[in-house]
């Protein structure tokens, strides 16, 4: 296509050089602004022509003759959000702003800069003011906030500069909203836990204020029917004496009363520990609706992490003294950035091969005073040294205090990784349990018995408090290791030959009859027949040919075909729930 020059007369009255090209004659050029996705231009007298609005019809002026108004007032009618149509159907219509073009200023310039675009930009959402409600509901309840917060002044301050037409709400009504939504999930957790299978289990945690009130956390864990985990805190319920024998018990009345979890419940788990007359309340107060399935055994349960932290917290206890040197010793190295130089510098001359790092533990956290033990003892040779060119350094941990606080480490390493295995697992199940724990267990009671003064000290007090949660619930785990169709017997077998040498075969057997017991207690329970259950009973029942009428008054034609296929429908349905149950 031919290009040729064509004087331009620009703002300030200077003639500037544009680049035109050339157009067949009777062609007209096409129009590249956005705006005429939502505009048509209608002819309305001679030499008049005005741009109509797709959306609300509005008319605009356009062209009169030979003077153009140009497009600036269309993309504010669009790009601004002031028609109305637009606004009512915001959820389909994207719109983009176009900016004023720009020009290269100055005589002698070439041709004028392209057009510019803007981000792509939506027009505000509809003003709801139950919705904002609901959203500052949500707000306190995910992060903790005061409900007070509503009356903040730097709050208020800034929501009204946020949303103006928003009207702020007062205490009484966000803590209704809270109320309200508690309430609105609350049944629908209702509705699933009346739909679920089978059982329950709850675990208790108890938390103490500053004022000696307790609060009794009670969390349920369940299976729905698409055989989906689930865990849920159902109660937390206040407590005026935590320390008393019927704390526990009266929070468990509460949960299954408020849920009508009274038939449903399988176990129960607490993490403190209670006195042997608090667990017998407990299981007369669950044995008045609830199965008793092996005789309550199954029923109260220690939890498993809290008496690791009690095993850990002994051995530190016993140990106080030289870890205090080591904590000590980090702590005068960490507190100043030119000792803790000066530590870096001895640990390149040394050419300490540890990629370690110190940092400080907190001791309510075993974990981190093991991580910070470890740390040291791997840079026990830079503190020896830092011993010996740093005066104010005093008190250093000896050789044979690093001895111990190796020996500290090699034990509380092996409860260290069963809980990291443990709480890899959002929701980890009790046939995982096993394997950790039948391990512990006989590591510290081959160590409790060493001749080694030192080992022995130290691992006496860890096996003894185990030891109690070994005996309690070791019964209940191997049952469920058995049902874990991968292992079976076949690792209690081992696990107990290992722990218990010669009296193995007396617990093998207690668990060999306590799965034959769970099993014909759950046999003798109503079946549930889910939508899982009746898909796969009816494809075995699809398999089972009927069976051949033999004398005596047998029913003919369908009512024959419905009493067999019926009969086999409850035998495939108990086959396919065996089949679940014990994999």
């Amino acid at each position: 296509m031919e290009t040729t020059m064509v004087p331009v007369q620009s703002e300030n009255n200077n003639n500037e050089l544009a680049l035109a090209e050339s157009q067949p004659p009777g062609k007209r050029r096409k129009k590249k602004s956005i705006v005429w996705e939502h505009f048509t231009i209608e002819t309305v007298g001679p030499g008049c022509r005005r741009a109509s609005c797709k959306q609300c019809k509005q008319s605009f002026a356009y062209s009169t003759g030979s003077k153009v108004a140009g497009t600036s007032h269309l993309k504010r009618h669009i790009a601004k959000g002031t028609c109305p149509m637009l606004l009512r159907n915001q959820d389909k219509n994207q719109l983009t702003a176009f900016s004023a073009p720009s020009k290269v200023g100055g005589a002698g310039s070439a041709m004028d800069t392209p057009k510019r675009r803007y981000r792509p930009w939506t027009p505000n959402p509809l003003f709801d003011q139950d919705r904002c409600r609901h959203e500052i509901a949500r707000m306190i309840i995910m992060h903790d906030y005061p409900l007070h917060i509503v009356e903040h002044p730097a709050f208020v301050s800034f929501v009204q500069n946020l949303q103006p037409r928003f009207d702020m709400v007062s205490f009484n009504t966000v803590q209704g909203d809270c109320v309200a939504m508690y309430l609105r999930e609350k049944q629908s957790i209702q509705k699933i836990l009346e739909g679920i299978p089978g059982h329950i289990c709850l675990t208790l945690d108890l938390w103490t204020s500053s004022h000696t009130i307790g609060y009794v956390f009670v969390t349920g864990h369940f299976i729905d029917n698409d055989w989906k985990l689930h865990r849920r805190i159902l109660n937390v319920v206040m407590e005026p004496f935590p320390d008393s024998h019927n704390a526990f018990s009266h929070a468990v009345a509460v949960c299954l009363s408020d849920w009508g979890l009274e038939s449903k419940l399988f176990t129960l788990t607490y993490s403190q520990s209670l006195p042997e007359n608090g667990l017998e309340i407990l299981r007369a107060l669950l044995s008045v609706k609830n199965p008793l399935m092996l005789d309550g055994q199954l029923l109260v349960g220690h939890c498993l992490a809290r008496t690791i932290s009690s095993v850990a917290q002994e051995a530190l206890r016993v140990c106080y003294e030289t870890v205090k040197k080591v904590r000590d010793g980090v702590k005068y190295v960490k507190t100043s950035e030119s000792r803790e130089e000066k530590f870096l510098e001895l640990k390149q001359q040394l050419q300490v091969p540890s990629m370690k790092t110190l940092s400080l533990d907190d001791q309510s956290q075993w974990n981190t005073t093991f991580e910070m033990l470890v740390a040291a003892s791997e840079l026990k040779e830079v503190f020896s040294c830092l011993d010996t060119s740093d005066s104010d350094y005093k008190q250093a941990p000896s050789m044979e205090d690093w001895k111990q606080v190796e020996m500290l480490c090699k034990y509380l390493k092996v409860i260290y990784d069963a809980t990291h295995i443990l709480t890899s697992s959002a929701y980890p199940t009790a046939n995982t349990f096993f394997h950790e724990v039948w391990k512990i267990q006989l590591e510290l009671q081959r160590s409790a018995t060493s001749e080694d003064p030192l080992v022995n000290t130290l691992t006496k007090p860890m096996h003894e408090v185990f030891d109690v949660y070994w005996k309690r619930c070791s019964a209940i785990l191997a049952i469920a290791v058995v049902v874990d169709p991968r292992f079976k017997m076949k690792l209690v077998e081992f696990s107990f030959s290992k722990i218990y040498g010669e009296e193995a075969p007396t617990h093998i057997k207690i668990v060999d009859e306590g799965i034959h017991e769970l099993f014909h207690e759950y046999v003798a329970l109503p079946l549930p027949l889910t939508p899982t259950y009746v898909e796969e009973a009816n494809a075995a029942v699809a398999q089972v040919k009927p069976e051949e009428p033999q004398g005596g008054n047998v029913p003919f034609g369908k009512q024959a075909r419905f009493a067999v296929g019926f009969r086999n429908f409850q035998l495939a349905c108990l086959l396919v729930w065996t089949r679940l149950l014990l994999g």
